[in-house]
């Protein structure tokens, strides 16, 4: 019989302890006299009294067996008991979810029948088993907190997607969502839920009444005088919308809250009797010792005990667990009996290594117990464990979160259990939903006893006119500063006491993550990691598919918080043996990762698009700067298999426990519920790395690659030995020789990062709303305040409804201050806010260490530059103010860093993914409206600089350059002509949480940016007109776009059956709008900064960038300021959702002889400016130069029409000047030049012009 719980192969009869060759050997069994008092001490028959205990039979181990028979049989129910039925139920002795004919709308279920959850509008499920007389209970626990209604139901009762539990007259719900009950009518009732709570739902069928408890707390009577008599039995039922979970206890397990009611299944009474006599005996033999020498028994502490091989303790242990150990295999016994012993041996407190016995005992399962006995005890175990920690109750000093945690820190201790737990997919399934790490948030204060640990409580008072908390200690009253002294301190004893709880936690991680128990078979660490990474890629692979199926946030912060502690734990413990490798504050994760097939990535996207093309185009690179040889067998089978894993992904995600129950789906959860049954999954089989050839390799010229698949990889192929690198495989030249860490850490780092992109940045971005409504609510309050004091006293009703609203601001406050003091203290504490800055520095210089292999940092995955990009923005918006950010080592030169990651890779051709492009565009945009920030931008190198404005300057056109212009928009704000606010008007009045917006923050332009874009712009003549006229042309559209719009609100407003507008409309107006000044703003900066772009007439396209200048100008004043236009038409209108305010934008003319002649003479520049400085009659202004005169005179001349023949076709506003080859088609030399900047294509033939001449009409023409 081989082990599989270790890496051994053991047997009973061979099975021998490490310790026996420390300890004398046994003589042989003990005299028969001393060895029949052992046993009558240990099995005392209950019959013989004291005084008849000198006249008892000898015993030996031969009666042994029928002496215990006997006294297990002593109690034990007959058969004519045991077999009849108790009255009042009706239906199997086992109960769980009616799956076959029980249910309407889609759900998923376990497979163990007991958990459920909904996967439509309004699904609903009753059980197998129902009741018609008597009192019953069942409880539920709450796995999510939405809209669920529990109770019971009869067998005429007929549910919809619309109408569930409660909805029907002969049914009777709980809603702790809505905080009602439902019996075809609604009334309030009850307490709110949350998820981790328990519903008891008790009938009583003798007096007609239901009632509900929450958490062993009664709720009241919900229900008397309901419907009773013959034909009437009551079911358990729940209805639940969409996504929300729960786990059934109808007594398979011991009841949590017991009342005097019976559970619907029924105890195993009878094996619950055995257990407990059995484990009494167990408990005899560890308190009691044979002194052979003195020929008597001794009494001693059981907690002293060890497994010393002793054969007659061995041999009388073995015939109690004869019978002890297939009773172990049954869940209720295991909850009930095992968890209680072993929960008691810790209750003494102290370290759990104070108390070895449980290890004591762990030897003793596996030795005297079958292998698959002690691993169905120990997965029992581990499922009762994980079910008593989230469900139980908060209490202030976390009590039974710390007894639970610590007993699972002493079964893990143990070598051969917890090697046999991680290797058990079904135990790992548990341990990897992360449920031991997370810490949950009391949403009832008052019930978790957040009152008596924070007596005080404390809120801002002071705020800004933009809402902010102005945190001036000086302004604060005495009263205030004892108030915020006094919650500083509770939050502080708050604080110390979660601590105790991480702790635990960290301890946990550090037993799994060991990796020198490598004494039965491979490490914990190697078991672990293999494990994580498929949990990393279900959650990876299910994201936006199956939802159900993924690890929730909550749990995923908590998670990573505590592995960032143990990881770096262990990565500075082997610095301190390494000297020569790196510290855990400048680790990071080396680009060969990202390229050598050792990590699965799945199926993300990489910086230069997906890893089958990447390892065709870029395999010469991988060859010469990694020694890494792509075989092209392997390519083509690649392609080929990318064809079939579609197929196969296809096929496996079909709901393969469907509609064969009838449509109750297979559940695909495996937290949402904490039920035994391993949850299914709708997961694809096929998700494979493509690194991970299907076929044989060729024989690699350079380096021999081995990749496996996740399950098959050992330490040899992680680590590496004997010149093999292991994960570290093919080295760039790029990258120093030098160790890192532990190559299994490093692993583990790259999917902390993981994590952190897949669910934690999210989470942090919610629980943030907790802070926002404390701002909130003490904004109304001192508001409501200021009104009490102001409000006259011959009007008492407003004062007292006042007075009201003050009550009841304030007791939300407390209730709030508290819960937040819990969230700062699990969720934004100082060392939280540390992990996400190491995280950052992970980001960063990984990011460097990739940009460094040139082409290859296309491998690196999409995810590394989102986490550095998200963590920055958590710790700036979501630890403040509790922490700063200022006060992070290192602060100022990381910010640099990342500013310098930004500006170069937000055009980096080697990124392809237009997602990233656009995050990196859009965190950039961020990064410069804000001082400190954009600060760092400058301090970057000058040559980086330099190159970010060269590609913020590029063409508009082909690429989204609404960002861009936005980024220079910002470096420009503050100074120019046309900016008269701080902040525009209609956002003066912003929430509190709005005040971290790029948008709305003061402006701060960057004069060493300016200086850059208008050397830029002066020194590359091409590069300055082709942005202009990328400018002029988005302008153009935009401002074209925006004037349609008004129009059409115009006509809708004006039409008499209907006076409103579509809201979308009034968007997308006000989008044009914005844009149209943003893109006027730009054009304020250059013609500021660089006005010789318009006015060196050396410039080919000087006149032509001139006039179109004037031209857009022109047509945006002629637009804006003339009276009674379509503009201020609109403007004027009163209509719901758009706010009206002005923009007064002013514009300063450089002009000199050059700029006035195009100005004026240009028709169209020229019939815009009469509404502006009057009419000019039939005659327009011109200029003449004489160049015998020292100025330039404006002489007014009568305008002499030409023949329309001779105007340009385009514009009719010039004379045709212009010839194009090889056409001869013919225009005005200013539409071809402006023509030629965007298209090459003929106006007329679409033939592709090469030249342009001079033309001139022919002399008699």
């Amino acid at each position: 019989m081989s082990s599989k719980g270790g890496g051994t192969a053991l047997t009973r009869r061979n099975y021998r302890l490490a310790s026996d060759t420390d300890k004398p050997k046994a003589t042989g069994i003990v005299n028969e006299k001393l060895l029949s008092d052992y046993l009558h001490h240990v099995f005392p028959s209950t019959k013989q009294g004291p005084a008849l205990a000198s006249l008892r039979k000898p015993l030996g181990f031969q009666e042994l067996g029928a002496h215990l028979e006997r006294l297990l049989s002593e109690g034990e129910p007959t058969e004519d008991t045991r077999d009849q039925l108790i009255e009042g139920r009706l239906g199997p002795q086992t109960v769980v979810l009616d799956h076959t004919s029980g249910f309407e709308g889609l759900l998923f279920v376990d497979d163990d029948l007991l958990g459920v959850i909904g996967h439509s509008n309004f699904s609903s499920i009753r059980a197998t088993t129902c009741v018609y007389k008597g009192k019953w209970a069942y409880e539920v626990l709450i796995s999510s907190q939405g809209l669920m209604q529990i109770g019971w139901c009869t067998l005429n009762c007929r549910f919809n997607q619309e109408e569930g539990v409660g909805d029907t007259p002969d049914s009777y719900a709980y809603d702790g969502n809505r905080v009602r009950k439902w019996n075809v009518t609604t009334t309030n009732y009850g307490k709110s839920w949350a998820a981790g709570d328990i519903v008891s739902c008790l009938i009583d069928l003798d007096e007609g009444t239901i009632t509900f408890c929450l958490n062993g707390q009664s709720l009241g009577t919900a229900f008397t005088n309901i419907k009773m008599g013959p034909g009437i039995a009551y079911f358990p039922a729940i209805s639940l919308s969409f996504k929300e979970s729960v786990a059934f206890n109808f007594g398979s397990r011991p009841l949590r809250y017991l009342f005097s009611y019976l559970p619907l299944q029924n105890p195993p009474t009878a094996d619950l009797l055995k257990a407990q006599k059995l484990l009494g005996y167990i408990k005899t033999v560890l308190s009691t010792s044979i002194d052979t020498q003195v020929g008597r028994l001794v009494e001693k502490d059981c907690a002293s005990w060890r497994l010393h091989g002793e054969p007659t303790v061995l041999i009388t242990l073995a015939h109690i667990f004869n019978h002890f150990a297939p009773l172990m295999c049954k869940v209720y016994l295991v909850e009930d009996v095992l968890m209680s012993f072993l929960l008691g041996i810790l209750e003494g407190g102290g370290s759990v290594d104070e108390h070895p016995l449980i290890q004591q005992l762990l030897d003793l399962f596996w030795l005297l117990m079958e292998d698959y006995e002690v691993n169905e005890c120990l997965k029992q175990l581990m499922m009762s464990l994980l079910r008593a920690y989230r469900f139980s109750p908060i209490i202030p000093d976390l009590g039974f979160q710390i007894h639970y945690l610590r007993l699972t820190t002493a079964i893990l201790r143990h070598e051969k259990s917890r090697k046999y737990l991680l290797s058990n997919k079904f135990t790992f399934d548990v341990l990897r939903s992360v449920v031991f790490f997370y810490i949950k948030t009391p949403l009832r204060v008052k019930e978790a006893g957040l009152e008596e640990l924070i007596p005080t409580t404390w809120w801002p008072t002071r705020f800004d006119k933009e809402g902010k908390d102005e945190r001036d200690p000086k302004d604060e009253t005495a009263d205030e500063r004892l108030r915020r002294r006094a919650y500083e301190r509770g939050c502080q004893r708050l604080k110390k006491r979660i601590e105790v709880v991480e702790e635990l936690q960290v301890q946990i991680l550090r037993l799994l993550l060991n990796n020198k128990d490598k004494g039965t078979g491979e490490a914990s660490r190697y078991i672990f990691l293999n494990k994580f990474r498929k949990f990393l890629q279900e959650n990876a692979s299910n994201r936006g598919q199956h939802p159900t199926a993924l690890c929730p946030p909550e749990y995923m912060v908590c998670f990573l918080h505590r592995l960032i502690t143990a990881v770096r734990t262990y990565w500075d413990d082997g610095k301190r043996k390494s000297p020569g490798s790196v510290n855990s504050e400048e680790a990071y994760v080396p680009p060969q990762l990202f390229y050598n097939g050792k990590v699965d990535y799945f199926d993300l996207q990489r910086l230069g698009g997906l890893l089958s093309h990447l390892k065709k185009t870029l395999k010469d690179d991988l060859a010469s700067k990694a020694n890494i040889i792509i075989d092209p067998a392997e390519i083509q089978a690649t392609s080929m298999d990318d064809l079939d894993e579609d197929e196969e992904s296809g096929a496996a995600q079909r709901p393969f426990g469907a509609a064969a129950m009838g449509g109750a789906l297979a559940r695909p959860s495996w937290l949402s519920s904490p039920t035994l049954g391993r949850a299914n999954r709708f997961l694809s089989t096929a998700a494979v790395s493509l690194m991970t050839p299907r076929r044989p390799l060729a024989p690699p010229e350079k380096v021999k690659v081995r990749t496996l698949a996740v399950e098959q990889r050992t330490e040899e192929d992680i680590e590496g030995s004997h010149g093999n690198d292991g994960l570290l495989l093919g080295r760039p030249l790029e990258e120093p020789d030098q160790p890192i860490a532990e190559k299994s850490l490093l692993e583990i780092v790259d999917g902390i990062v993981m994590m952190y992109n897949l669910s934690v940045h999210q989470q942090l971005g919610k629980m943030v709303v907790v802070s926002d409504d404390v701002h909130e609510y003490a904004v109304a309050l001192k508001d409501t305040e200021e009104k009490i004091a102001r409000c006259p006293a011959r009007r008492p009703d407003i004062l007292e409804e006042l007075q009201k609203s003050q009550k009841v601001f304030a007791e939300k406050l407390n209730h709030l201050s508290r819960r937040l003091a819990w969230i700062n203290a699990t969720i934004y504490s100082k060392e939280k806010m540390l992990d996400v800055y190491w995280l950052l520095r992970v980001c960063i210089r990984t990011i460097e260490h990739a940009d460094n292999t040139g082409s290859l940092f296309a491998f690196a995955p999409e995810f590394y530059l989102n986490v550095a990009m998200n963590a920055y923005s958590a710790l700036k918006n979501y630890f403040s103010p509790a922490n700063s950010m200022e006060e992070l080592p290192g602060y100022e030169e990381t910010l640099t860093q990342l500013a310098a990651i930004l500006a170069k890779h937000f055009a980096d051709p080697r990124i392809v993914g237009t997602d990233i492009k656009d995050s990196l565009m859009q965190a950039l945009a961020s990064y410069v409206c804000y001082p400190q920030s954009l600060r760092a931008v400058e301090r970057i190198p000058e040559e980086q600089r330099v190159a970010m404005m060269r590609n913020l300057l590029a063409p508009y056109e082909q690429r989204p350059w609404a960002q861009t212009n936005w980024i220079l928009v910002r470096l420009w704000r503050g100074c120019g002509f046309g900016y008269r606010y701080t902040r525009l008007p209609h956002l003066l009045k912003t929430k509190p949480e709005d005040a971290n917006l790029p948008s709305l923050q003061k402006p701060c332009p960057s004069l060493l940016l300016q200086r850059h874009m208008a050397e830029l712009l002066s020194m590359d003549k091409d590069m300055a007109a082709s942005f202009l006229n990328s400018v002029l042309n988005q302008l153009n559209w935009a401002f074209s776009e925006f004037i349609g719009m008004i129009q059409e609100i115009q006509q809708a407003a004006e039409r008499p059956e209907r006076n409103f507008v579509d809201t979308r409309q009034l968007k997308v107006c006000a989008t044009c709008f914005d844009l149209s000044v943003s893109l006027l703003r730009v054009l304020e900066m250059t013609v500021t900064l660089v006005p010789e772009i318009f006015l060196d007439w050396s410039r080919p396209s000087a006149e032509l960038l001139l006039r179109r200048l004037a031209q857009l100008l022109n047509q945006v004043l002629n637009r804006v300021t003339a009276e009674r236009n379509l503009f201020d038409r609109v403007v004027n209108l009163r209509l719901p959702g758009m706010c009206a305010h002005t923009h007064t934008h002013t514009y300063i003319t450089y002009y000199n002889h050059n700029s006035a002649s195009v100005l004026l003479s240009d028709p169209l520049a020229t019939s815009t400016i009469p509404p502006v400085v009057g009419p000019l009659g039939p005659t327009v202004l011109s200029l003449e130069h004489n160049p015998n005169c020292a100025q330039n005179n404006l002489v007014l001349s009568s305008f002499q029409p030409t023949s329309e023949e001779d105007l340009c076709p385009i514009c009719y506003a010039h004379s045709i000047s212009a010839i194009f080859k090889p056409c001869s088609h013919k225009s005005c030399k200013a539409c071809i030049n402006q023509h030629l900047m965007n298209n090459k294509d003929c106006f007329f033939c679409k033939a592709t012009i090469t030249g342009v001449e001079d033309y001139s009409k022919p002399a008699g023409s």
